[in-house]
């Protein structure tokens, strides 16, 4: 079995690589709904940079009132409410996201284990750079325990996991000033630029990073990487 890799050209509009993600969400789902007729898609794996957006997860849909939107949009930046998992947080250029399709039970993994994949292939990705990060009580992937490089934000259906993570390359902190990024207070954002890792593509990493997550898939096999998809 192949992942396909699917790296966004560019800056890419947030609502733009979610309706991407609703459409390999939606082919899982009809696979299992009818899985003689519906062809059992490949893991798929999304990686982008957005145009600036600040996103909330699902516990917080309806709770961003008019007045924080409009003062977050007038930092020139969209928002979004999101059914992931996790709380505010900023997505922008400088910064990997990468939005795994992937039904868990196809490779033998569960919520909490999936969830673990994830923070050790971040880990792994960051160590190739001669960066150490661990994991704390709060969620992501940390440099220090007050220090955080990457978020994670899962949404799962039917155990087809969707949205990601992440990960700060060379992003510009000063967009996290405006919220509690993920609800910590005290907290401090940082990127790989900041701890010192520079010259690094967004592009590069987002290879680093599906090649870490495929080594932890259970039949897998190989990438295949889809150079020339466009959104439209």
């Amino acid at each position: 079995m192949l992942l396909r890799h699917l790296p966004l050209p560019g800056l890419t509009r947030y609502a733009v690589a979610g309706q991407l993600q609703d459409s390999f969400v939606a082919s899982f789902l009809a696979h299992k709904a009818s899985p003689t007729t519906a062809p059992a898609p490949s893991p798929t794996i999304i990686t982008a940079q957005f145009h600036p957006v600040y996103t909330c997860g699902r516990r917080e849909i309806g709770t961003t009132t008019p007045a924080q939107q409009a003062y977050l949009r007038s930092s020139g930046a969209d928002f979004h409410e999101s059914l992931r998992g996790g709380q505010t947080t900023f997505h922008g250029p400088g910064q990997l996201v990468a939005y795994p399709i992937v039904d868990l039970r196809r490779h033998g993994l569960t919520p909490r284990s999936y969830v673990c994949l994830l923070e050790k292939s971040i880990i792994r990705v960051c160590k190739r750079y001669g960066l150490s990060t661990m994991t704390t009580e709060d969620p992501g992937v940390w440099v220090t325990p007050e220090s955080k490089i990457a978020a994670l934000g899962v949404h799962l259906r039917r155990n087809v996991a969707s949205h990601g993570i992440g990960l700060n390359v060379s992003t510009d902190l000063r967009w996290f000033e405006r919220i509690v990024a993920c609800g910590l207070e005290g907290k401090r954002t940082t990127s790989l630029e900041g701890e010192g890792v520079r010259g690094l593509e967004v592009d590069e990493v987002g290879k680093a990073f599906v090649e870490e997550i495929t080594a932890g898939l259970e039949g897998v096999d190989g990438i295949e990487r889809i150079e020339e998809f466009h959104t439209g």
